[in-house]
């Protein structure tokens, strides 16, 4: 009689044995992703790239421009909205082009006064130019994965070649999407002179510094860009 207890509670403990079983089963396999994620590498091998058509990731991208103000600092303005395609070929990056549009309207300057000077009549006109946008044209390698890109840039209505230097800074599948995926740092200058944008100058600098980073993926087979 004296056993009777431990019987009755031998089905509970056997139950929770495998509760507790499921449970650690379902945390290995919960810690897969993130473990894919901390020990996520990359290749700058450009051969390694599957030639396609890629798409930036809407959601990791930056496009910044800054100039001088008043010689104090360099004053930054962000774009908040922007599109990209790549079509990269067995040539890799000399082969490779880019075609970018930038929502004039979503420049964001983090005052909403001056945002509102930038983006009126006497710069950027968004109303009548509500686009900013950049087509690739020619690559001069410099190195392995980097080099110089020109394309041609449009801005109010006005075309002009402009160069930026620009590495891959590495592709792989993504462990999250596991699609295709490849990102790049660009950076370069243009003079807004040069698209008419001459107000507020010298005060403001002419000179425009700008600095890319954005992410490209490849869709999934009969998914949309």
């Amino acid at each position: 009689m004296k056993d009777r207890p431990f019987v009755a509670l031998a089905p509970l403990v056997r139950g929770s044995r495998r509760a507790f079983c499921v449970a650690l089963c379902a945390a290995s396999l919960a810690a897969c992703t993130p473990l894919r994620v901390v020990t996520h590498s990359v290749s700058r091998a450009e051969a390694d790239v599957p030639a396609g058509h890629y798409a930036m990731d809407a959601h990791h991208w930056s496009i910044v421009f800054d100039v001088d103000h008043f010689h104090y600092t360099r004053f930054v303005m962000r774009f908040d909205r922007a599109q990209a395609t790549l079509d990269w070929q067995a040539g890799g990056l000399e082969a490779a082009t880019v075609d970018a549009t930038i929502d004039a309207t979503s420049l964001d300057t983090n005052v909403s006064a001056l945002d509102a000077m930038v983006k009126g009549p006497q710069m950027l006109d968004v109303q009548r130019y509500g686009q900013i946008r950049f087509t690739s044209t020619h690559f001069e390698r410099t190195g392995e994965g980097r080099g110089t890109l020109t394309g041609n840039l449009t801005i109010r209505g006005v075309t002009q070649p402009v160069t930026l230097d620009v590495t891959l800074n590495g592709y792989a599948p993504n462990p999250l999407t596991k699609q295709p995926t490849l990102g790049f740092t660009a950076s370069g200058h243009f003079n807004r002179s040069a698209f008419g944008l001459t107000s507020w100058y010298p005060a403001v600098g002419d000179e425009i510094d700008v600095r890319i980073e954005a992410e490209f993926e490849q869709p999934a087979p009969g998914a949309t860009s």
